[in-house]
């Protein structure tokens, strides 16, 4: 750290870790992807909110979870990634009135173990969420869903970190609202000194869920964390399901029909066990996995006339 980024962090009072040209293959599970410019790790939402406060208004600013929906390219991301997982990990019962109770959680903490919360609390509605391998920012931001259900489905509120530094409590109301796709409604929130607006990401949510029975909600995700292991290749580097589904259909269908299963690009294929996976078979470059991407999505549009929706993100520049 440089004496300015000494003098920067003494003056606001920060307790995280702060790193320059941090390497994002530690930090996705593609396992793959170049470096970060400048990465910050938080104490928690607090010491978040603090740094946000320093960070100009200009600066690209990313915030990763378990980086299990990401594929960082390999020439690396200017800008600062913020690193949630391990920080903003709070969860806690609060009342919701006479005999009603919310489930918070903070954007770091991975989704099973929400789901293990609520029904270890007698709480039921969220044992899909065991099946999701990411964190409750990125269930937030993406509408993660598994199994029949959507994480905005059981969302009550959540609490959005603007770039400003200020938390600010939101309705489901004040989103846009879709398959695998979240965005604010139309605000007039503009930083009154540039006229910008202001960029917002999610810090925790409040989920409603119904009284029930615990044990057998436990059991519930104990099954859906088996037909995962048993469907899914979780035993190589990979980041979930690379496409959304196209209305009526399936992604890994389709891709299957194509005869994709097993085809690889350098170090990346797709995987024989489920055809809508990418796994790293030997060190793939984020360049390999992008390029079968690409031709996953050119395939099954020539051959079955669908585009495949990316439910996967990619940021960074190309080596």
């Amino acid at each position: 750290m440089d004496m300015a980024e000494l003098s920067r962090f003494a003056q606001h009072g920060l307790a995280g870790e702060f790193r320059l040209n941090e390497p994002m293959r530690k930090h996705t599970s593609w396992r793959t992807g170049g470096h970060a410019q400048r990465a910050y790790f938080p104490r928690d939402l607090e010491d978040l909110a603090r740094f946000v406060r320093t960070m100009p208004k200009d600066e690209p600013v990313y915030l990763v979870g378990l980086g299990s929906n990401l594929l960082v390219r390999d020439g690396g991301l200017r800008g600062t990634v913020v690193f949630t997982h391990g920080a903003l990990r709070q969860i806690r019962l609060e009342r919701n009135g006479p005999g009603s109770q919310l489930v918070y959680a903070q954007a770091g903490l991975a989704t099973p173990k929400v789901a293990r919360f609520a029904a270890n609390h007698h709480l039921v509605g969220a044992e899909f969420l065991a099946g999701i391998p990411g964190t409750v920012g990125g269930a937030l931001a993406m509408n993660a869903g598994c199994y029949g259900s959507e994480t905005w489905e059981i969302v009550h509120a959540v609490l959005c970190l603007r770039n400003d530094g200020e938390l600010v409590r939101r309705e489901p109301n004040e989103f846009e609202i879709e398959y695998r796709h979240v965005s604010p409604r139309a605000r007039a929130v503009t930083d009154p000194a540039t006229g910008t607006p202001v960029q917002e990401w999610f810090g925790a949510a409040w989920f409603k869920l119904t009284p029930g029975n615990g044990e057998q909600s436990r059991r519930i995700i104990k099954e859906l964390l088996e037909r995962r292991i048993a469907t899914q290749p979780l035993d190589q580097p990979n980041a979930g399901s690379v496409f959304r589904n196209p209305p009526g259909d399936y992604a890994a269908r389709l891709i299957e029909s194509c005869g994709l299963k097993g085809f690889a690009i350098g170090g990346a294929m797709v995987s024989p066990k489920h055809a809508n996976f990418i796994v790293s078979t030997r060190a793939a470059t984020a360049a390999d996995i992008e390029a079968l991407i690409d031709k996953m999505q050119a395939t099954v549009w020539k051959r079955c006339g669908i585009q495949l929706e990316r439910e996967v993100r990619i940021i960074g520049e190309r080596a």
